[in-house]
């Protein structure tokens, strides 16, 4: 049995709109599915070093000031929010992010309860409710300690800026399942990765209301198999629950025990843990949900076959298995 932790940043309430989906309350909701026999971890911020290898630093700058000017809440976007406290928040994120790919890497399944998320965050901008991109920068931070990584991306959104930190990249594989239409309108199959990285970057994109049956297939017939081909040393999860089907933002049908199905199908996979970030997921089965997963990490579930997918998945994936040479 590997080891679990849970890496919770609780200084995030620092950073908090309670009238915003992305509030601290989601954060709370979602702790409270770990399992009592789950070591809790707290966390240091990233350092500024780190933070740079994925974003510019005149936007680190501006966004500091913009912090530092604030008072009370102001935004940066239409989504985005800030208060005073929120560039440190932010680099606790991250700091989170990077302890649990560290600890996946040392033979432990590690959780990182951090906000803000952080998968949308480009280079120059912060976007879709994200600040800095908590991810992308763990996993470009592991590569100096390993040859590859591969990133699975299950929020019902994009990421958009995960996409963009490794389109050039041929040591990491970025690997999303979203929700089309959706914002941020971007993840089209044929988006696959620009010169060495070209091929590195995996998009199946899904229609409204996808249940099991459409996610199983895209995990069991594209990533595993793509997974399984790149060899990666540590795979790190976009781990956004707002796939589930009574979430107030995303229009998906998954249960909360699908998840330990999806957790189930990444196992194993390395020698390494798993380490997840948390993205999305406001709804009031996140919990449940995260309870899912922790039990699927102590013991995997066995998988059954599901029914079919719908037919648009099935073009989907073989399209994609087509593209990607996965047939």
């Amino acid at each position: 049995m590997t080891r679990r932790c849970a890496i919770v940043d609780l200084s995030s309430s620092l950073h908090d709109n309670p009238l915003h989906p992305e509030s601290h309350a989601r954060l709370l909701n979602a702790i409270g599915g770990i399992p009592g026999d789950v070591q809790r971890i707290g966390t240091e911020p990233a350092g500024i070093v780190d933070i740079h290898r994925i974003h510019d630093p005149h936007y680190t700058a501006r966004l500091r000031e913009r912090c530092s000017d604030t008072t009370t809440i102001s935004n940066l976007d239409s989504d985005t929010y800030i208060t005073p406290h929120s560039y440190d928040v932010a680099l606790m994120a991250a700091g989170g992010a990077i302890a649990a790919a560290d600890r996946a890497l040392a033979g432990e399944h590690a959780f990182a309860f951090v906000r803000p998320p952080g998968h949308h965050a480009e280079h120059n901008r912060a976007m879709g409710f994200c600040l800095f991109n908590n991810l992308a920068i763990a996993a470009h931070r592991a590569l100096e300690a390993v040859d590859r990584v591969a990133i699975v991306d299950w929020d019902v959104h994009h990421g958009n800026g995960t996409q963009n930190a490794f389109l050039l990249s041929n040591r990491v594989l970025v690997c999303s399942v979203h929700q089309q239409p959706l914002f941020p309108f971007t993840g089209r199959i044929e988006e696959i990765g620009n010169g060495t990285g070209k091929g590195f970057t995996i998009n199946t994109p899904l229609t409204n209301g996808a249940a099991l049956p459409d996610y199983q297939a895209v995990f069991s017939e594209v990533f595993v198999p793509a997974i399984e081909r790149f060899r990666p040393d540590l795979i790190m999860v976009s781990a956004g629950q707002d796939t589930l089907a009574d979430d107030p933002i995303g229009g998906m049908s998954l249960q909360p025990e699908d998840f330990g199905i999806l957790t189930s199908l990444l196992t194993g996979l390395t020698g390494a843990g798993l380490a997840l970030v948390l993205e999305g997921g406001y709804s009031n089965s996140h919990g449940a949900a995260i309870s899912h997963i922790y039990a699927a990490l102590d013991n995997p579930v066995k998988i059954s076959p599901q029914d079919a997918p719908r037919d648009t998945t099935r073009q989907t994936v073989d399209l994609v298995k087509k593209i990607h040479r996965l047939a």
